[in-house]
């Protein structure tokens, strides 16, 4: 709060991203010019890296100040790495693996007899390929659902195969059908293996260990086709490299209008105060978030609607009830000021409220509703925004912490293995790993890897690999 920063740099964020000159070229240039200079990537958003002159003129020239060309073509895109640094273990995480550290080779347990290709998620892409004792993952490649992005992906597919000498005799891919990867695949004229989403999760956590042993997993991401009709987000997964059974998950509620639930948060949160505390709650939620609320909570009560069991979805419908974010400009972003919001309430410090642990025949169902039905509670309350993210999270993270460690224990489990993009959430990952440890089990967590689906496809390949 203190520092010579404009507010409109990462507005309602507790920390800055700080771009480190990777060229002796960036220390030269401010050197020479006493003044600030705003440098990024050269794309728009969701697009590829300008890689020519002629583009980068044609698509960034009318928003640019000044271009510096140079006379050496550009062989490969290749996006800046992402880190973030760390309140306590490993200094930093990754959360984009690109330049840097990809395509740095990572080690399998068990070498493969056959060459495979992993395509990877639809988001924040990544491909990789599984040759003998390694795995390689290709650099950052963004969204698919943009063309150009599709592009870049095709040319990354031929790029990490020429570079690596592999010659795929299996192709690996997520089970969605509509994903382009999927699509991708399914053209290729080789045996195929589809992976489920969170397993793939997991599996890149255990490459990363060098772990074949199996592992209680905890994957909670914003979504992923799961196998029974459902979209999964928050799973909890006896897993190896070979195999995954789904032993919990968190409350399934509907997903009201696809993936505008996860560009307009305030859908969510009326499907969770629906879920929590009726009809009624929703209706006066809704109210005072948009005025097609009728519409959509005519979806949240139709049985038709999908169901998910989305720990992302369930973050942004917290940050909405919070008044925090009730529509986003960018991916997780409710999520994101959600965790921002507690950052000054230290940790254990919140009241850590409940929530409900239940059985839905063979499978462990935590259901989060107390913890919602106390947020509106205690925004009716007046209750600091900041108290309030502080028990949700705290009060989330022991409730996952210990049906994990439960869990882990009645299948003779040693460790706990978290991925999915929600552990990129740090106060999340402290609870949940302090009380993992405390009850004398190893938790893994992501160091080389992003826990994001930029992971995914290391995970395809070392399945399909086994």
């Amino acid at each position: 709060p203190s520092g010579p920063v404009s507010g409109a740099i990462a507005p309602r964020l507790p920390e800055l991203g700080l771009m480190l000159p990777y060229t002796p070229l960036h220390v030269l240039l401010t050197a020479a010019l006493d003044r600030p200079l705003v440098m990024t990537s050269g794309n728009l958003s969701d697009e590829p890296i300008a890689a020519d002159d002629d583009d980068a003129l044609a698509r960034l020239g009318p928003m640019v100040d000044a271009m510096l060309t140079s006379d050496r073509p550009i062989h490969i895109r290749c996006d800046d790495a992402v880190v973030r640094a760390r309140p306590t273990g490993k200094p930093v995480q990754i959360l984009r693996r690109s330049r840097g550290f990809a395509p740095e080779p990572i080690p399998l347990v068990r070498p493969t007899r056959a060459q495979v290709l992993a395509v990877g998620a639809e988001l924040k892409n990544t491909v990789a390929v599984a040759k003998g004792p390694t795995v390689v993952a290709s650099h950052h490649i963004g969204d698919l659902e943009h063309l150009a992005a599709y592009r870049s992906f095709l040319q990354a597919v031929d790029h990490l195969c020429a570079l690596t000498g592999v010659a795929p005799e299996v192709v690996a891919h997520d089970l969605h059908p509509e994903y382009l990867s999927t699509k991708f695949a399914a053209d290729l004229d080789l045996p195929a293996v589809g992976v489920q989403h969170h397993h793939a999760h997991i599996a890149s956590c255990l490459v990363e260990h060098g772990r074949e042993a199996p592992v209680l997993g905890v994957a909670f991401d914003g979504l992923g086709m799961g196998t029974d009709g459902t979209v999964w987000g928050g799973e909890l997964l006896v897993a190896d490299l070979d195999s995954f059974e789904r032993v919990g998950h968190l409350r399934t509620v509907p997903l009201p209008g696809g993936n505008m639930a996860i560009r307009e948060p305030w859908r969510m949160a009326l499907a969770w105060a629906h879920a929590a505390l009726g009809r009624e709650a929703a209706e006066r939620y809704g109210r005072g978030a948009d005025e097609r609320w009728p519409a959509v909570l005519a979806m949240v009560e139709r049985p038709e609607t999908i169901l998910t069991s989305s720990a992302g979805r369930l973050f942004d419908a917290v940050a909405a009830l919070c008044g925090l974010r009730e529509r986003v400009t960018y991916e997780a972003q409710a999520a994101i000021h959600l965790e921002a919001a507690c950052a000054g309430v230290p940790l254990g410090d919140g009241p850590g409220w409940d929530v409900d642990v239940g059985r839905a025949g063979d499978l462990t169902v935590l259901d989060p509703s107390p913890l919602v039905a106390r947020v509106v509670a205690e925004r009716d309350r007046r209750t600091p925004v900041p108290d309030i993210a502080a028990g949700f999270h705290d009060g989330l993270g022991r409730a996952v912490a210990d049906t994990a460690v439960e869990l882990a224990r009645a299948a003779g489990l040693d460790a706990v293995a978290l991925s999915g993009g929600v552990f990129q959430n740090a106060r999340l990952t402290q609870v949940v790993t302090a009380r993992v440890a405390a009850a004398g089990l190893a938790a893994l967590v992501h160091e080389h890897l992003p826990p994001n689906d930029g992971g995914v496809s290391v995970g395809q390949a070392a399945i399909a690999a086994r």
